[in-house]
This record gives structure tokens, sequence and C-alpha cells, in this order.
């Protein structure tokens, strides 16, 4: 064989594999970060087996100069679950201020004579989610209430008690949500006038395995609440047990199974409408304190028209009290209450669609990213959500230079710590270090918030895992020792 044409078939052989080298670069580099390639603390996500087939989305930059810590994917969108808590917190403290208070008002129709009020009482809401709740203040509302009543020289109600649930639309349950969780105490219903965390408990008493648990009571007490119950009780330790139901109707259906042989078990529900129960309630009240109500409570999801005359206005705490219980607890009642109000700066009643929009025109007008973001809701229940980690970052910086920046930060749970975040990265160089709001659904976990470092910088972060091949703990675990990895290497 001619030497030429071996040497000849050498050159095209090197030319074949220096063409495949490169597509292979090529490829490599697309597939790499903005920021690094591969063999650095990311691969702790990449390569675990936990993670390593998830959707992911990160950025980490440095809050003073901007530079880019570290990144991966961080424009894409994921399911963001709680950590879209973020958004409307935030909206709301700059948009209402933190010293902001909900009011609900009392008002009557009619006239007032001799001390009998030839009229209706009205409590009018305006989507105050702390009225008689468990969580933020005052328990003693009803009381305050009847002393209002009283001071205004009414002894007799010639008429009935009325919640107006007109402020909000009738789309109390958000049409995103999935049959799964409606119904459940984390997804009640959300309404012009909450009340006792649009929560029950429902009191079951659990027999032998394979019996139906049966219903007891209810706390509260929830005239005609109905239940289908085919709850049974098996050999498991844990609460296995769903609540579900549509707003505004009485029946719920009970679904699933809980410990054998435990006596009485509660499980928690929602409301079927706790504006009702909630002037139930006031006229029980009055009627205790020597103020007859000549007709049964009521309620309407439309304004009646009626001429009306306000008597007494109740206000909230301040709304930095409301987010410190939003984003520490994880609170998906209040985060939609807060969500749902931002649709009256476009119109009344407020509406979802209107509350997105205000939502992302606001944030877009800043210069935060939020395009290609979806804003079903506002607590992240809903798994059409999508938010990216860019978006995150961006609206972190912002808040973080807002004259909100204190007490935005200082609602956000600690590592180790506090809230949803007592879980992460305890014992290790990183508690105490991180502030942030923590996301879970089934096989996704989600952080975003600060990092503070030794030096006295401070880091902006976001990383979504979503779709893991485990459980949402094994995958904060992998996040953990990423960011201690990260921490490492490039925070000392």
């Amino acid at each position: 064989m001619p030497k030429i044409w071996i040497f000849e078939k050498y050159l095209v052989n090197l030319q074949q594999n220096m063409k495949s080298a490169l597509l292979h670069i090529c490829l490599l580099v697309a597939c790499m970060s903005t920021v690094h390639a591969y063999g650095a603390p990311i691969d702790i996500l990449l390569q675990n087996p936990v993670t390593a087939t998830a959707n992911i989305t990160l950025l980490v930059q440095d809050l003073e100069s901007g530079e880019v810590i570290d990144a991966y994917r961080e424009k894409n969108v994921a399911p963001p679950a709680s950590v879209m808590k973020l958004l409307p917190t935030a909206t709301a403290l700059e948009t209402l201020g933190a010293d902001y208070r909900f009011s609900t008002y009392i008002e009557y129709s009619g006239t007032i004579s001799n001390g009998v009020l030839h009229g209706d009482l009205y409590v009018r809401g305006t989507g105050d989610p702390t009225l008689g709740s468990q969580k933020v203040g005052d328990r003693n509302l009803l009381n305050r209430w009847v002393r209002a009543i009283r001071e205004a020289d009414i002894r007799a109600i010639d008429g009935q008690v009325i919640a107006d649930l007109s402020y909000f639309d009738a789309d109390a349950i958000n049409p995103g949500w999935i049959w799964e969780d409606i119904g459940n105490y984390y997804a009640p219903g959300i309404y012009a006038l909450s009340y006792m965390d649009n929560t029950m408990n429902v009191v079951l008493r659990s027999g032998p395995v394979g019996s139906i648990a049966e219903v007891q009571y209810t706390v509260p007490e929830v005239p005609g609440v109905q239940f289908d119950n085919h709850i049974r009780c098996t050999s498991i330790t844990h609460d296995g047990a769903f609540v579900h139901g549509a707003a505004y109707n009485y029946t719920r259906y009970l679904t699933g199974s809980v410990p054998s042989n435990q006596g009485s078990f509660g499980v928690q529900g929602d409301l079927p409408n706790p504006g009702l129960l909630l002037v139930q309630h006031f006229t029980r009240q009055l009627e205790n304190s020597g103020i007859t109500v000549s007709a049964e409570p009521t309620y309407i999801s439309e304004a009646d028209g009626k001429p009306r005359t306000l008597l007494y206005t109740w206000q909230s705490p301040p709304l930095s009290d409301i987010i410190m219980e939003t984003n520490i607890h994880s609170n998906n009642m209040y985060a939609e209450s807060l969500f749902r109000t931002f649709g009256a700066r476009y119109t009344l009643p407020c509406t979802i669609h209107n509350s997105a929009d205000f939502e992302k025109d606001y944030w877009l007008r800043r210069g935060v990213n939020i395009r290609n973001a979806r804003i079903v809701d506002g607590c992240g229940l809903a798994p059409q959500d999508a938010l990216s980690a860019e978006t995150l970052v961006q609206l972190l910086t912002y808040m973080y230079r807002s004259p909100n920046s204190d007490v935005f930060y200082a609602t956000l749970p600690v590592s180790g710590q506090t809230g949803t975040l007592r879980s992460l990265l305890p014992g290790t160089v990183l508690e105490g270090k991180v502030h942030a709001k923590s996301g879970t659904i089934a096989a996704t976990k989600n952080f975003a918030g600060y990092i503070e470092l030794p030096n006295g910088r401070t880091w902006v972060f976001a990383v979504m895992v979503s779709f893991g091949n485990g459980k949402a703990k094994q995958i904060q675990k992998v996040i953990g020792d990423y960011l201690l990895e990260l921490y490492r290497t490039q925070g000392q």
C-alpha cells in the first residue's frame, strides 16, 4: 500500500476525530452554566441520584457587586411551591406599607330609634385573614364588636346580621388548585370575610383495623355541615386522611386512613363559608349580651344596593405581623388573602386574574424579569405556577435595597432555627446564616433568600429542584450539601 495513501487516510481520520471532538466541546459548552463548567459545587446536584434527573434552576449572586457566584439554567422556570409567597408578601409591603391594616366595617341599613335598629346589621370584609385567627390577631374581637353596638345605643335589631362578601368575587377556590388539596386545612377557600383561619377540626373516633372512623364533632361547631365519610382505620402510624369539598357547599368528603385504636383523632379541613359562621357567632354573642336579633343571620356575595351607615371599623394587626406569619410558617391562607387584595387596584370585586396581572405588571415596571413567569395563585399550591431562579434573585435584590428591607428580611425563616427552615443545615457553619423562604411539594424542594458571609457580605440566591428522584427531605439534604460546598469554596 502506497505510503502517501496511508498518510492521506491518517489525515482524514484525524480530521474526522477533530470534528467529533469539536462537536462534543460545543455540546458541552451549550449545557454549561453561564458561569462554570462541571467539576464545581453544582456537581453535587447534577451527579447525586436523587437530583441528577431533576429540573434544576439556580442562581447565586453577590448582593453588593452583582457578581454571579454560581448559575445553572437560571432563566428556566420551575414550580415554585411556597417560594411563591415571596411575591405577594413583597408586593404587599411595597404597595401597602408595613403599617397597613385591613379594615372590616360594621354598617347598618334603616334607622335607629328608641334603642331599636329597624334594619339590618352588616359586617363588610376587605380580605383581613386575621379575624378570629389562632395565628395573629385578637380572638376577643366579637366582644369588642358587641361593645360597639351597645355604644351606638342599639338594644335590639329588627332585622338580621349579614356577612357582606362582595369585596372579592365568588371564585373562592382558585381554579388552578387540584382536588387532592381543595377542602383541606392548607387549601381553604379565600373570602372577603375570613374567620378562624377558615379551618375546622373534624374530631374522629379511631376504632379497630378495617373499621370506618366515626365522626364525633367539629371545632368550631358548623351548623348544617355533613360528612360523606370513607376514612378507614388501618395499621399506619400517621395521619393519612383528607377532607374534600367546595366553597359554600356544606358536604365534606372524608377519605384516606388514620391509625387504628387511637381514640379521638383530629383531621383538619376548611370551613364551607367562614363569613356566615362569623355572623352566626356574632349574632349569638349579641343575644348573649341582651341585644335581641329578630331574624337569622345570612350572607351576600354581591352588594345589595341598600343605603348604609358606618357604625364601627375594626382593624387588623399591622401588615408586618401578617407577613411574618405568612413567610415564617408558610401560611397559605394568609398568602392567598394578600394576593387576592391586589385585584382591587384594577376593579371591584377583586378577581384572581386581576391580582395576577397587577403583581406581574408591578414587578416588570421595577426591572424584575418576570415575563416568563406564570402566576396562578399567591401561595404556590397551583401546579401551573412557574418562576425562574433569575426572577426570584432579582426580586430579592430589589427588596434588599427597599425601604422595607429590614421588615421583609425579618419575615424570612432562619436556617436551623426558625419556621420552615428549622430542619435546614442545623449544626453546620450555615446554621443561622441563611434567611430564606422554602417551598415543598412532592419530589420538589426550593429555597430562595439570602446567605450571610463571614466577611460581612451577603449572597442572594434561589435554588429550585423539581421532579427529583426522591422525597422532598432527601432533595433538601442534597441542596444543603451544595450550599455548604459553595460556601466552603467561594464564601470564605
